[in-house]
Parts: C-alpha cells; structure tokens; sequence
C-alpha cells in the first residue's frame, strides 16, 4: 500500500462547508462539511440513494446547493456564472458511470474531441501526442484505431478516464469506477486511480459503495450516512467506529 506515503500538502483543493440539499421534501444533504487536500485521493463511501452524486454535481458546478458554501480550486462554484463555472470546470475532471464513449467514433477520436471542443489553438500534431501520451498512461496505446464496440467493459472504463486526462484537469472525480466490472477488472481500476494521482498529479474524489475500492485508492474515506459524514479519517479509522450503521455497511459489502 506504497501509495498512502504520496506528497499531500495542507492546503484545501475542495472545502465544503455546512451543505445542504432538498428535492421537495426529500431532504438529501444535511450539514455536510469537508475538506479535499491537494494531492489527496478522497473516497466518499454511502450506500446508492445517500446523496454521493447530488454531492458530487454540487461540486461540479451542476446542482446549486440550499444552502452552505462549496469553494473549489480557490473558488466559490455557488457564485459563479457562464464563463466563469466553464474555465472552472475545465480544471475538473469527471469520470461519470454514464460518460459513455461516442460509439461512432474510433478510440482517437474519442480523445480529440474535448481538445477539440477546448484546446482550439492545439496543431494536429500536439493533438496527436496528446492523445498518445494519456493512452500510454491507461496502458492502452495499441487501442488507438479500435472502436468502443471492440473494447471490454474495463478497456472502456480506461479509455474513459484517459479522456478526462486529456484536458489535464487538477481534480478528478470519479463516480463508481468499479460499478458493473469483474473483480480482476475492478482491481485494475482501481491501480489506475492510483496511478493517475502519481503521474498527473491530481487530487480526487472517489465516489463509490465498493469498500475493496475504497481500501486501494484512498488516503481517507469519509462516510456518508443520512445525508452528514458520520467518519471521515483513513480506512482503518472509519471502520474501526461503534457506529451501527457504519458496522453494517462494512459487514454488508465486505465479502472476504
């Protein structure tokens, strides 16, 4: 677990303070607080339905909060218009469950779109090298030419989170990166989260209910429980609680 001794530096990426959000009267966050460390890989823990995406989008810029302040990369994203939240959002990074690849479109293509989209000035070739460099990153450099239909469900996931990299983005946030993949499959995501912090320097939010996941890729885990973080602290921390509810989850989904 060599990774847990990565450069974290004291100082907030993301900091979210006092959250709340209702849908009519579903009330889904409820004073939720915490703070995402630069160079920090952050997993938020909760089973579905606990408020980990609404976070998340709130986060991103998506959903406005109730009430409470999200500051992001120095930011207030509640505050934000246009082309402001844009630029903002160009230094994040999503690897959303549904951001499925364009069938269409071969593999490299896949990856000039964004830099197509964002990176106006880029010549032909500097496209070129970047799409090479982040498919060398996700290990899957002889797919350049292949369409999504041809790939297994974990290429695609790699091809998808290679495509969030091509922009370079400070902060990742991945949404379930294991959900619906075999547990050999789960487990090489799970590396390549890792490994991405390394080689790119990011700082992440790792949504997910898979405690192996969590285990491999965080340095902590904050658990959501009724809308609050019942435990934040590393792994060990967490569930080590005489929380009840934290208890069952782990006994629930830990299957040795």
């Amino acid at each position: 677990m060599e990774h847990h001794e990565h450069h974290i530096e004291q100082q907030p990426v993301i900091s979210i303070k006092h959250l709340y959000k209702s849908f009519g009267d579903l009330h889904i966050l409820k004073d939720v607080s915490l703070e995402v460390m630069k160079g920090e890989n952050m997993v938020i823990l909760g089973r579905s339905g606990s408020g980990k995406s609404v976070l998340i989008k709130i986060i991103a810029g998506l959903l406005l909060p109730d009430k409470g302040h999200v500051k992001v990369l120095g930011k207030n994203v509640d505050q934000l218009k246009g082309k402001e939240l844009d630029e903002l959002r160009l230094r994040i990074g999503f690897s959303f469950q549904n951001s499925a690849l364009y069938d269409s479109m071969s593999v490299r293509k896949n990856l000039e779109f964004p830099l197509k989209m964002n990176r106006k000035h880029l010549k032909q070739n500097e496209i070129n090298e970047a799409v090479e460099e982040v498919l060398n990153a996700v290990g899957l450099i002889d797919k350049l030419e292949n369409m999504p239909g041809d790939l297994s469900g974990g290429q695609r996931k790699r091809i998808g989170i290679a495509r969030t990299l091509i922009l370079k983005p400070e902060i990742m946030l991945y949404d379930e990166p294991t959900s619906g993949l075999d547990p050999i499959t789960s487990e090489e995501i799970n590396e390549l989260i890792v490994e991405v912090r390394e080689k790119y320097n990011t700082s992440s939010i790792v949504i997910t209910h898979d405690l192996t996941c969590a285990k491999m890729t965080g340095d902590r885990v904050a658990m959501l429980l009724d809308g609050h973080f019942a435990e934040v602290g590393t792994f060990e921390e967490v569930f080590k609680s005489d929380n009840e509810q934290v208890k069952q989850f782990f006994d629930y989904n830990f299957i040795q």
